[in-house]
């Protein structure tokens, strides 16, 4: 008489051995271990490609979050009626005077035509004080080179103190190329708003000298963009002592809302307000857009490598029918049969899993290094700071996301585990046993 198998609770030792023989497979079931192969590496690249490919779309918005507001402020504040604003410096008081404001600044801003020996292109001229221009993070950084000359030192200034006092201009690094400008080079200012004479208006034509060439990191910004002193500003637009519009920065952008009301009331009643968030509602929209349709195609990877699970394992069932009767038969229950299986599919989506995991953080780590070998290999620049904005490729794991897809990847290998499972559990002893 054959002994009956002893009564074990849930996973027990037991079943762990039996699932993990099962899953090293005989020579003559060798197929079954190769669709389990290939479907622990569907997985393990489903997860990395969907956790690379976020991590990047996570990184490509918040740099990009970061350069803008960077570069245009939180909050911009203008009068109803497009004029300048004059006086401003009141409100500047009363704006700084809000709890979590960091910075206001009043700016001129206009379009001009930039013409020199090389070009002649557009640009949008943003006149700001010496402080203020120091104190811009998308300006002074590491890539800024300067040449500003402080009347009565004898030397260039190291940093962008004294920009004000120059008389010159600030142009960013892709306007300095296409232009073929450097340190001291000579640009030429355009408006078609001059002054009025006798036969009409007539276009008004400044020269400034280059004094900093800086590098924002967003194409359009460093092709487009150029800064003059406040008052250079002020004479060329013709804005009087006024400025054409105040920016602010605050400490928590991402909940802009709560400051809005305050700085609504501190601004005025001729005043309009509009935040980061109004002014880039459908660039970041589509963003979003584009990152929750990329995490749905990208899991129908994962979804199909548990799909290979599920008919692996239907195999397998079948393949060890007459292990399954004879298990049976010394005494295991329905609920053990069920398990073993579910820990042999379980084990190859959990291994698959994390090492899909891992994989997407070392590829997210060293992305920028993976770039620069593809550009070295193939001759071509994969990420064009012209089609994308930015000179880098970014890559930022969240947390909380990274989890989701670890914890979905997870569930949907267990549920491809469960009706393979049940149909090995349902089998009938003695209709596996009757031709054996």
């Amino acid at each position: 008489m054959t002994p009956a198998l002893p009564d074990t609770k849930p996973f027990a030792p037991f079943e762990w051995m039996l699932a993990a023989r099962y899953l090293r497979a005989r020579r003559k079931e060798g197929f079954i271990s190769v669709i389990s192969l290939f479907s622990f590496l569907g997985i393990m690249l489903g997860v990395a490609t969907l956790i690379v490919v976020m991590a990047v779309l996570n990184g490509f918005r918040g740099e990009l979050l970061d350069k803008i507001l960077g570069f245009q402020g939180h909050v911009t504040i203008f009068r109803s009626d497009a004029g300048p604003i004059d006086p401003y410096e009141d409100i500047e008081a009363r704006l700084k005077k809000i709890p979590g404001v960091k910075r206001v600044a009043g700016l001129v801003e206009g379009q001009a035509l930039a013409s020199s020996q090389k070009s002649s292109t557009g640009v949008l001229i943003r006149g700001i004080s010496d402080e203020d221009f120091a104190s811009l993070p998308s300006v002074n950084n590491v890539d800024l080179h300067t040449a500003i000359q402080v009347p009565g030192t004898p030397d260039a200034t190291p940093s962008l103190i004294g920009f004000g006092k120059s008389g010159g201009i600030a142009v960013g690094e892709r306007m300095a190329w296409q232009h073929q400008l450097g340190l001291g080079s000579t640009l030429t200012l355009i408006s078609p708003n001059g002054p009025d004479t006798v036969v009409g208006n007539t276009p008004l034509i400044r020269d400034y000298k280059v004094v900093a060439i800086f590098k924002v990191g967003m194409s359009d910004y460093d092709a487009n963009v150029a800064y003059l002193p406040l008052g250079e500003a002020q004479d060329f637009f013709d804005t009087g002592s006024g400025v054409s519009m105040i920016e602010m920065m605050v400490d928590d952008p991402d909940n802009i809302e709560q400051y809005l009301p305050s700085i609504t009331e501190a601004a005025g009643p001729d005043m309009v307000v509009q935040s980061w968030k109004d002014r880039n509602v459908a660039f970041f929209n589509a963003l979003a857009v584009e990152r929750n349709v990329m995490f749905l195609v990208l899991t129908m990877i994962i979804l199909v490598a548990a799909l290979n699970i599920i008919s692996g394992l239907i195999m397998l069932v079948k393949d060890k029918g007459r292990d399954i009767a004879i298990l049976r038969t010394m005494g295991a229950t329905r609920g053990t049969i069920q398990r073993v299986f579910f820990l042999t599919g379980a084990a190859i989506g959990t291994a698959g899993t994390f090492a899909g995991f891992l994989l997407g953080l070392v590829i997210c780590l060293n992305v920028e290094r993976i770039r620069e070998f593809v550009q070295w290999l193939s001759g071509v620049d994969p990420f064009n700071a012209e089609l994308y904005y930015l000179s880098r490729l970014p890559a930022r794991m969240e947390v909380d996301q990274t989890a989701l897809i670890v914890i979905m990847s997870l569930a949907l290998s267990f549920l491809a585990t469960l009706y393979p499972s049940w149909r090995a559990a349902r089998l009938d002893p003695v209709e596996a046993l009757r031709y054996e």
